[in-house]
């Protein structure tokens, strides 16, 4: 699975693996803690949790208990969306700090431009205050690499031109018949790199009919196929599973799709129509 340990490469220089194991929607407690124990035993480098998700306590002791070197695990954590001054993102940051319990992260991300109660509202002048004190996290050492999550054009185009650093990543929705083209676009002309959360659509598109035959053909998962897809086009998938099948399965991702098959795939309508989307992005 020589997938897990394949890297991009951000603005800075850092390396990032190019398949992470996500911790959205994952039960805090033994739950957590064995999904990570479990990702990081079968391979997986690079772990994504967040503040909101209120799982990083399990995440850090199953970082401390894997017998991995620190330095071999990429790990990432959020500044809650609702957090929207200078001094909240610092006792946001040091609390997450204290609850993995690691001497640093390797990518701070600012989970959402708004607050999740308020999607969709303005924050323009918030979210400058809030990228100064991400700079000013980074600048610290604490940090390998910063970037946003759920920023669309406008977002971004509002801190860039202030930015003494531009973000190197910004995660996204994004699955197949469900890419965002607007906001990649944009990110990859800016060398931010693209992660993709709910790549599977939270398992929405796992009965597609054309996903299907089309994973038929190459004798893989639809997950599989999905994921691939994403790594395809250049973005960084984070699936998640709590299973030790699904885990291994999700990895199991050395193979090639056609070009023709990729055009296909890329050209496809919303393969999980009825999966909840961010009404912000497009």
């Amino acid at each position: 699975m020589a997938i897990l340990t394949d890297t991009f490469n951000l603005t800075n220089g850092t390396k990032i693996p190019k398949v992470g194991f996500g911790m959205w929607q994952v039960p805090v407690g033994e739950t957590a803690y064995n999904a990570a124990a479990e990702a990081l035993k079968i391979g997986y480098r690079h772990i994504d949790t967040a503040k909101a998700y209120q799982n990083e306590s399990d995440v850090g002791r199953a970082i401390r208990d894997s017998g991995i070197a620190r330095e071999d695990i990429f790990v990432t954590s959020k500044l809650p969306g609702a957090t929207k001054s200078y001094d909240g993102a610092m006792t946001d940051f040091n609390s997450t700090m204290e609850q993995l319990d690691v001497d640093y992260l390797d990518l701070y991300l600012v989970h959402a431009p708004w607050p999740w109660t308020e999607i969709g509202k303005n924050c323009d002048k918030e979210n400058k205050e809030v990228w100064r004190a991400m700079e000013d996290i980074y600048a610290t050492g604490k940090v390998k690499a910063i970037g946003v999550s759920n920023f669309n054009v406008h977002d971004l185009e509002n801190i860039l031109p202030n930015a003494k650093i531009k973000p190197m990543v910004d995660q996204i929705q994004y699955y197949v018949g469900y890419t965002e083209p607007k906001i990649t676009e944009f990110a990859k002309k800016n060398d931010i790199l693209v992660e993709a959360y709910s790549p599977l659509a939270t398992g929405g598109l796992l009965n597609n009919q054309e996903m299907k035959q089309l994973a038929a053909k190459y004798d893989v998962s639809v997950a599989q196929l999905a994921l691939r897809f994403c790594l395809q086009n250049d973005i960084l998938p984070l699936p998640k599973a709590v299973g030790t099948d699904h885990i291994k399965n999700n990895a199991q991702l050395d193979f090639e799709i056609s070009a023709q098959d990729m055009a296909s795939l890329n050209a496809m309508p919303d393969t999980a129509p009825s999966h909840s989307h961010n009404a912000t992005q497009g």
